[in-house]
């Protein structure tokens, strides 16, 4: 929940109720070369109207060679990709995980149209992706349903008499993935890696993180006052007069302004130290006085737990002090739009639209919503993702990828364990365990090797609201039952057609789905160098999360344990804050700045990531034999490195899209990842023949790995 580290997507849509990141999930068809085309649907049917095709791992077309790569490697790189992309009407950007997104999309509905046909012979998981994938797509039998099926929902909300009642609701709504009030899930214990333990943290926004309730600014005013409004649109739409939703409305954003403000900060929130509150239960139950946790327990089907982490303890009094003061009516009403919001893309097209209006045209600037196709095969690979993720490996994920990927992974690996014995300013000891760390990450590649039994989740052909709930209960229950069970180190957190990565600090594990060992990130038509270039540099990535600012505080084990010496983290502050103050310093758009300190894991592991790929890039190059000022497509084998590196980062975004990332996301924007992180390689001005002094070769640089 708290602790899982990715490569990175920026925040494109709103899941349901949560402002969770939509991770990117996409692939490329099995033997399929070509360009990513930008499609336009002529209807909202079941398929789309025309095709996507993937990007090459070397994409000609996008390099820009008037521009000249000792002055800014990403317009010499990317300089024509956004003319060459544009923007579609349904989404906030396009970059080379959308584009892939794209394909993969594609590829996933074509598995779903097959499977909701029917007929014999569908195996049991084939009937529950066909049948959830039908029932998301059937628009009509939802718009005949209109709100009934949330009813229940509405009238148990209405019939609440006391907050005493509060805590079985809660728990009952939470089941089912409504934002309601705070988190709770499950965690690996930070100071103890074996154990699975219980944890609750603040929540219950409906805006992206706190300062959206507190900045001042003309457009943060303007995003609350459309906010009010929808969250009213949304009420009205649900039955309440206009005059009482505008009421409510207002009275919701007061109550979530409170909340706002006892909240930590998502630069805060990065550091694992800080949200690392163990305590007993009855300690943590007596910042909720008048909360009947148990009762929210059994609701939620937690186990009872005898301890708990309260991730954010300064939360909790405060929420308790907010609930007290707020009258019933405002609660109910603010309970209300939390399942309204999470539900609409399941009820009637009103409720869908609006929802949309508000998270994605005005708050990422994206003009249209998604087809209708697209949304529900996402949706499927959300709730059933191991399910539909077996079918789509067997389809798309052949040959020798995975062989190839473990190869990589090995080389990279050595090449860290050279960089570590390398290393001026960290002193023998530390060195020692850092290795220790290193030689106990655990690689997982691919697909699990054990599916997910989803055997007990009842999936109906014409139940779209219901089938996404019985799926969230689903998942909540599976989750919550890991607490106080042994640890599978082996379980996957990211479905297999997911195009992304990440390094979990309490597994020491790092994730390389098949969604994203496909081109342009991993092409087995180009050489060597460019998938090292692109590829290795992911990989690189994720092993160095392992060692930054948030990793380096874990040890091989995934315990939270400090195992660096005072001196040698004095030397690594040293360099994470140059790091820190370099991306400070970009403008991302308007008078916003990059924050250096939020992305400061995202831009170590971007730039101590691409270090170690070229690292081991040069050295499976001389055990090869390659030549490498041999030149293919006009361009050195170093050359090609570095390109197809820039290349991982090619964009062309909306401003509100990107205003919202600098704002929410540990990532910064994909141009400054590209030359954020290039100015600080030392092998880039060789391979292109720029002078120091050069803007992409300062006289300063920064290193950390």
């Amino acid at each position: 929940m708290f602790n899982v580290w990715t490569l990175g997507v920026p925040d494109r849509t709103r899941r349901r109720a949560g402002l969770s990141v939509l991770i990117a999930l996409a692939t490329a068809g099995a033997g399929i070369t070509g360009f990513a085309q930008q499609t336009k649907l002529v209807n909202d049917s079941s398929k789309p109207a025309e095709v996507y095709l993937p990007i090459p791992g070397f994409d000609t077309t996008s390099l820009d060679t008037s521009a000249d790569p000792c002055d800014d490697f990403y317009k010499f790189a990317c300089g024509k990709f956004a003319a060459n992309h544009p923007i579609p009407a349904d989404q906030a950007g396009v970059d080379q995980f959308y584009a892939l997104y794209n394909v993969n999309t594609q590829s996933l509905n074509g598995i779903l149209n097959k499977a909701a046909a029917g007929g014999a012979g569908r195996s049991p998981d084939e009937q529950k992706i066909g049948d959830y994938y039908k029932a998301c797509m059937d628009t009509d039998v939802i718009e005949a349903k209109g709100i009934a099926p949330i009813e229940p929902l509405l009238s148990e909300i209405d019939a609440v008499k006391s907050k005493a009642e509060l805590p079985a609701l809660v728990g009952k709504l939470q089941r089912i993935s409504v934002n309601a009030f705070f988190e709770y899930s499950e965690q690996q214990d930070f100071k103890d890696a074996t154990k699975q333990i219980a944890v609750v943290g603040q929540g219950g926004l409906g805006l992206p993180e706190k300062d959206y309730y507190l900045r001042t600014g003309a457009k943060d005013v303007e995003l609350r006052e459309q906010y009010v409004a929808h969250v009213a649109k949304m009420l009205e739409l649900a039955g309440s007069s206009p005059a009482k939703a505008k009421k409510d409305a207002q009275a919701i954003m007061t109550f979530e302004t409170s909340l706002a403000k006892a909240s930590m900060g998502v630069t805060e929130m990065r550091d694992p130290e800080k949200i690392y509150h163990l305590q007993p239960i009855a300690t943590f139950e007596a910042t909720m006085p008048g909360f009947k946790f148990g009762e929210f327990e059994s609701a939620l089907h937690s186990p009872k737990v005898s301890e708990i982490n309260n991730s954010t303890p300064d939360f909790f009094p405060a929420l308790m002090k907010e609930i007290d003061a707020t009258n019933l009516e405002t609660l109910k009403a603010y309970l209300r739009y939390q399942v309204l919001t999470s539900y609409a893309n399941r009820l009637p097209k009103r409720f869908d639209a609006e929802n949309f209006d508000f998270y994605g045209r005005k708050l990422n600037g994206q003009p249209e919503q998604a087809a209708r196709w697209k949304r529900c095969s996402n949706s499927v690979n959300g709730a059933l993702g191991e399910a539909l993720g077996k079918v789509y490996v067997e389809q798309y994920f052949a040959g020798d990828s995975k062989a190839k990927m473990v190869e990589m992974v090995a080389d990279i690996e050595a090449a860290m364990g050279q960089d570590i014995d390398q290393l001026e300013w960290m002193s023998a000891v530390t060195k020692t365990r850092a290795k220790e760390k290193l030689h106990e990450v655990t690689n997982k590649i691919g697909y699990p090797d054990k599916w997910r039994d989803y055997s007990k989740l009842e999936v109906k052909p014409d139940d779209a609201l219901g089938n996404t709930q019985r799926a969230d209960a689903f998942e909540n229950d599976r989750q919550l039952a890991k607490i106080g069970q042994p640890v599978n180190i082996m379980e996957w957190d990211l479905t297999p057609p997911t195009v992304n990565a990440n390094y979990d600090p309490s597994m020491n594990t790092i994730n390389f789905p098949a969604g994203i060992l496909q081109p342009s990130f991993y092409d087995p038509k180009q050489d060597d160098a460019t998938n090292y270039g692109h590829i290795g540099a992911v990989i690189g990535h994720e092993l160095t999360h392992g060692f930054d600012d948030e990793g380096k505080k874990f040890d091989g084990k995934g315990n939270l344990n400090d195992w660096w010496t005072a001196e040698d983290t004095k030397n690594f502050v040293a360099r994470t804050d140059c790091l820190e103050n370099e991306y400070g310093s970009f403008v991302a758009v308007d008078d916003v700045k990059v924050n250096g300190k939020l992305t400061l894991g995202e831009n170590t592991a971007d730039n101590g990531g691409l270090l170690l790929a070229y690292m081991a890039y040069l050295d499976r190059a001389k055990k090869e034999g390659v030549d490498l000022a041999a030149k293919k497509d006009g361009y050195t084998a170093p050359q090609r490195f570095y390109i197809g590196f820039a290349q991982n980062w090619c964009e062309n975004s909306r401003p509100e899209q990107t205003r919202t990332q600098v704002l929410t996301d540990p990532h910064s924007p994909d141009h400054f990842r590209a030359n954020g992180a290039i100015v600080n390689q030392p092998g880039f001005a060789a391979a292109f023949g720029c002078k120091q002094g050069a803007p992409m070769v300062p006289v300063k640089s920064c290193r950390v790995w």
